[in-house]
């Protein structure tokens, strides 16, 4: 029976530089295949069965496959990143201007009712306002 204990220091500097470099190079790897992935579905000029082609290349011989995406669509990636960016960011700002900008009934109601208590608007002129509001 061998009783050779293998210690940490039998682990040489260079192995683990490589092995550290092999978990660099298959998680770049990973991330590369899923911004190549995302970028098919997110390519509105690209029909289905293209996008279908592309999965199925990609997946089947994924080195391969993003290889070729790369070199023949890679151009292109760049600014479709950009437009998508430009799409949320317009989503974004519309839906904070429904919803914050221009205030609800009661908010409307409370300034209006504000506007009548520093005497700037008459007691009709606040029911008009508000019926105006509440319609």
């Amino acid at each position: 029976m061998n009783d050779y204990v293998h210690l940490a220091y039998d682990y040489p500097v260079l192995g683990a530089f490589w092995s550290v470099m092999w978990i660099f190079l298959w998680i770049l790897w990973l991330i590369l295949l899923f911004r190549v992935i995302g970028d098919i579905f997110r390519d509105d000029a690209l029909s289905g069965w293209a996008k279908a082609g592309w999965c199925v290349f990609v997946v089947l011989l994924p080195f391969l496959g993003v290889f070729v995406y790369l070199i023949a669509r890679g151009s292109g990636m760049g600014t479709r990143e950009q437009q998508h960016a430009r799409k949320q960011q317009r989503a974004l700002d519309d839906y904070i201007r429904a919803t914050a900008g221009t205030g609800g009934q009661a908010d409307q109601l409370a300034k209006l009712s504000e506007l009548r208590t520093r005497g700037e608007i008459t007691e009709t002129e606040f029911q008009q306002g508000k019926a105006k509001i509440l319609a």
